[in-house]
């Protein structure tokens, strides 16, 4: 019985558990590669609906990221350096180096960016809720 029991705790802990590094990246890669390949369906089912950004350029929410999806042409990208952290269950911040070759509304963006996203485990499904990234250099200029 007592075998039993903790076992039984063993799995709902590591079911709460956050995920592992491996996992909650290939999340940020989904995201990304749904970005790239415009499919906003696929998008929307790793970045929440009420998603924040924070850019150089300014601002952002689902609403602007999606009519920005439109105006990218993204020939590439990739991601290193990847870190991520928690300190709670349900909450993962990831910080990286994504390489982008690309242009957005016909201006050449390609570049080395420093990136980070805060993730939420909402109902099971861990879900993009932040992002930010700001082009190596810009913050000197």
């Amino acid at each position: 019985m007592t075998y039993a029991v903790t076992a039984f705790f063993a799995t709902i802990t590591i079911s709460l558990a956050a995920p592992d590094k491996a996992a909650i990246e290939a999340k940020e890669n989904a995201a990304w590669q749904a970005f790239k390949d415009k499919k906003a369906d696929d998008f929307k089912k790793v970045v929440d609906k009420n998603l924040h950004c924070v850019y150089a350029e300014g601002l952002s929410d689902m609403q602007k990221e999606l009519a920005d999806m439109q105006k990218w042409d993204m020939k590439s990208f990739s991601i290193s350096d990847f870190t991520a952290f928690s300190d709670e269950p349900n909450v993962m911040l990831t910080t990286y180096i994504v390489k982008i070759e690309g242009t957005y509304d016909g201006k050449d963006m390609s570049g080395t960016y420093n990136a980070g996203s805060v993730w939420k485990q909402k109902k099971g499904a861990w879900m993009a809720i932040f992002h930010t990234n700001i082009k190596q250099g810009a913050a000197s200029q």
